[in-house]
């Protein structure tokens, strides 16, 4: 008999979970979605492992996601942070190079007399219009700086990325986006006084002018004019910036990485870091997603050697290249539904929408279990997210986040065994649907929050995943700038 005595290969899935955390609400007894939520296998990895709470960037600090997640990634957002539109406009799809800018973008509704911005948002679900929109502002000219190339292309849902070519650009302007419904659009200006700041304004609202005058003779806006729908006659411009330069992720931390981010502006930031994006057929970045795609995808970069390498984007080609052959180390899983359920204030999605997490979540162990079990690799799984989204608010608060992390091989015994995961079933599945109008606590057994109580398994005394039992964790309250050495740390430790 061969014994191979070599040290097994350690990979990590790491799955982010956008808007993770809330605070606790009264229609459900004051406890938290996620104590709410039926979560069996987020509590098995609880229960298995290390926790924590932890601030994304620091305690008090109201984040995006973008600069939670170059935190999260080992980046310090105050040194490597450049505004988040060229993240946005990298993940649609556009290249950058240095000197460009680049606007993280909504297509919105103006009232034209007034100047107000009706709606910051023209439709949620703009899948069909948006392609069509950004087509025919793509290369526009702009008639008083015509040295200056344009580039639109859509990302999500209302979502498109804007990027400006051209000399003598700043990334230090303002936006046009007020920021709230139903108040006036904004005139870009700068943000110090150099000469390439303030002509940099000059050519950005010269960019809106003529943005909302293409818009308003589409044929397009006529047809939804006619339905009775929002018309999409103005680009909301934000978040200006510039291609980040930063040490890869890879020479950062010994560790190669891939992402399943359907989100525009989390595959940019993941571009800029040097991380390869996996392609996930049905993923979406909305409430329209395939999670088993991404569980799927994930597991397969992280089971090499593979048969056939996934497909790898390149922002502004048409083409994909081959994946690395041998597999990533570090396969992170992001998911937005959940911070839109937030966004939304809808706290019954928002348990539901946990609970479809975490069925993907036992998929993506079960695939991992099954090439642990068949070759030299042992794989970690980490759950947490960028921040928090609390329905009470609508919005980004500064509340911390449960941040778990656990041997696969533990989980599997937390879990109820390997008998107990092979059970789980790999057939894709959607989201649930909420209707308006039942966002009650009527629509949620509060008794029956968790199928049953878990056991501390190994690791802390921690046996479920919330922000509440996370406090008791053995890693204490961290910001999120140590979750990569933290990461790295534990993979080190012997079994």
């Amino acid at each position: 008999m061969v014994v191979n005595c070599e040290e097994p290969k350690r990979r990590v899935a790491f799955v982010l979970i956008d808007g993770l955390g809330d605070v606790s609400l009264p229609r459900f007894g004051y406890k938290t979605p996620l104590q709410v939520a039926k979560i069996p296998n987020m509590d098995a990895i609880a229960s298995a492992g290390v926790n924590g709470l932890m601030d994304p960037v620091e305690v008090g600090l109201a984040c995006g996601s973008d600069t939670a997640h170059l935190s999260l990634l080992g980046y310090d957002p105050r040194v490597y942070y450049r505004g988040r539109g060229a993240f946005e406009s990298m993940g649609a799809g556009l290249a950058m190079s240095p000197g460009d800018i680049a606007f993280k973008s909504n297509f919105a509704t103006l009232d034209e007399k007034t100047g107000i911005v009706i709606s910051r948002r023209a439709d949620r679900h703009f899948e069909e219009e948006g392609p069509i929109l950004c087509a025919a502002l793509d290369g526009m000219k702009l008639p008083s700086f015509p040295e200056y190339e344009v580039r639109v292309r859509y990302a999500t849902e209302h979502r498109c990325g804007v990027v400006v070519k051209g000399p003598n650009l700043s990334g230090n302007i303002s936006g046009t986006d007020p920021l709230k419904d139903n108040r006036l659009l904004i005139q870009a200006e700068a943000l110090d006084d150099t000469n390439e700041a303030k002509h940099t304004a000059a050519v950005v609202n010269e960019l809106s002018r003529e943005i909302s005058r293409l818009l308003i003779s589409h044929p397009l806006n006529a047809k939804r004019a006619a339905e009775g729908k929002n018309i999409a006659n103005v680009v909301l411009l934000r978040g200006c910036g510039i291609r980040i330069e930063v040490p890869p992720f890879a020479e950062q931390h010994g560790l190669w990485p891939c992402m399943v981010a359907p989100t525009k502006i989390i595959a940019g930031l993941g571009l800029s870091l040097g991380i390869d994006i996996l392609e996930a057929p049905g993923a979406t970045g909305d409430y329209r997603t395939l999670l088993t795609s991404k569980a799927i995808a994930i597991a397969k970069a992280l089971s090499a050697p593979l048969q056939s390498c996934p497909r790898v984007f390149i922002p502004g080609e048409d083409e994909h290249k081959p994946g690395r052959s041998d597999g990533y180390d570090f396969g992170f899983l992001h998911i937005k539904a959940i911070d839109d359920a937030g966004h939304d204030k809808s706290s019954i999605f928002k348990v539901k929408g946990l609970e479809a997490v975490d069925r993907a979540i036992g998929q993506l162990a079960k695939l991992l279990w099954q090439a642990e079990s068949t070759s030299n690799f042992q794989y970690f799984l980490c759950v947490t997210g960028d921040h928090s989204t609390p329905v009470e608010y609508g919005d980004h608060s500064f509340e911390p986040v449960p941040f778990a992390l656990c041997r696969l091989k533990d989980f599997v015994s937390a879990a109820g065994g390997e008998a107990v995961l092979i059970e789980t079933c790999l057939d894709p599945f959607p989201l649930p649907i909420v209707h308006a109008g039942n966002d009650s606590a009527d629509n949620v057994e509060l008794e029956a929050g968790r199928t049953k109580q878990l056991q501390a398994f190994c690791g802390d005394s921690v046996c479920e995943l919330n922000e509440i039992a996370a406090a008791r964790g053995c890693l204490g309250r961290f910001p999120g700038g140590e979750m990569m050495g933290i990461i790295k740390t534990f993979l080190k430790l012997k079994p």
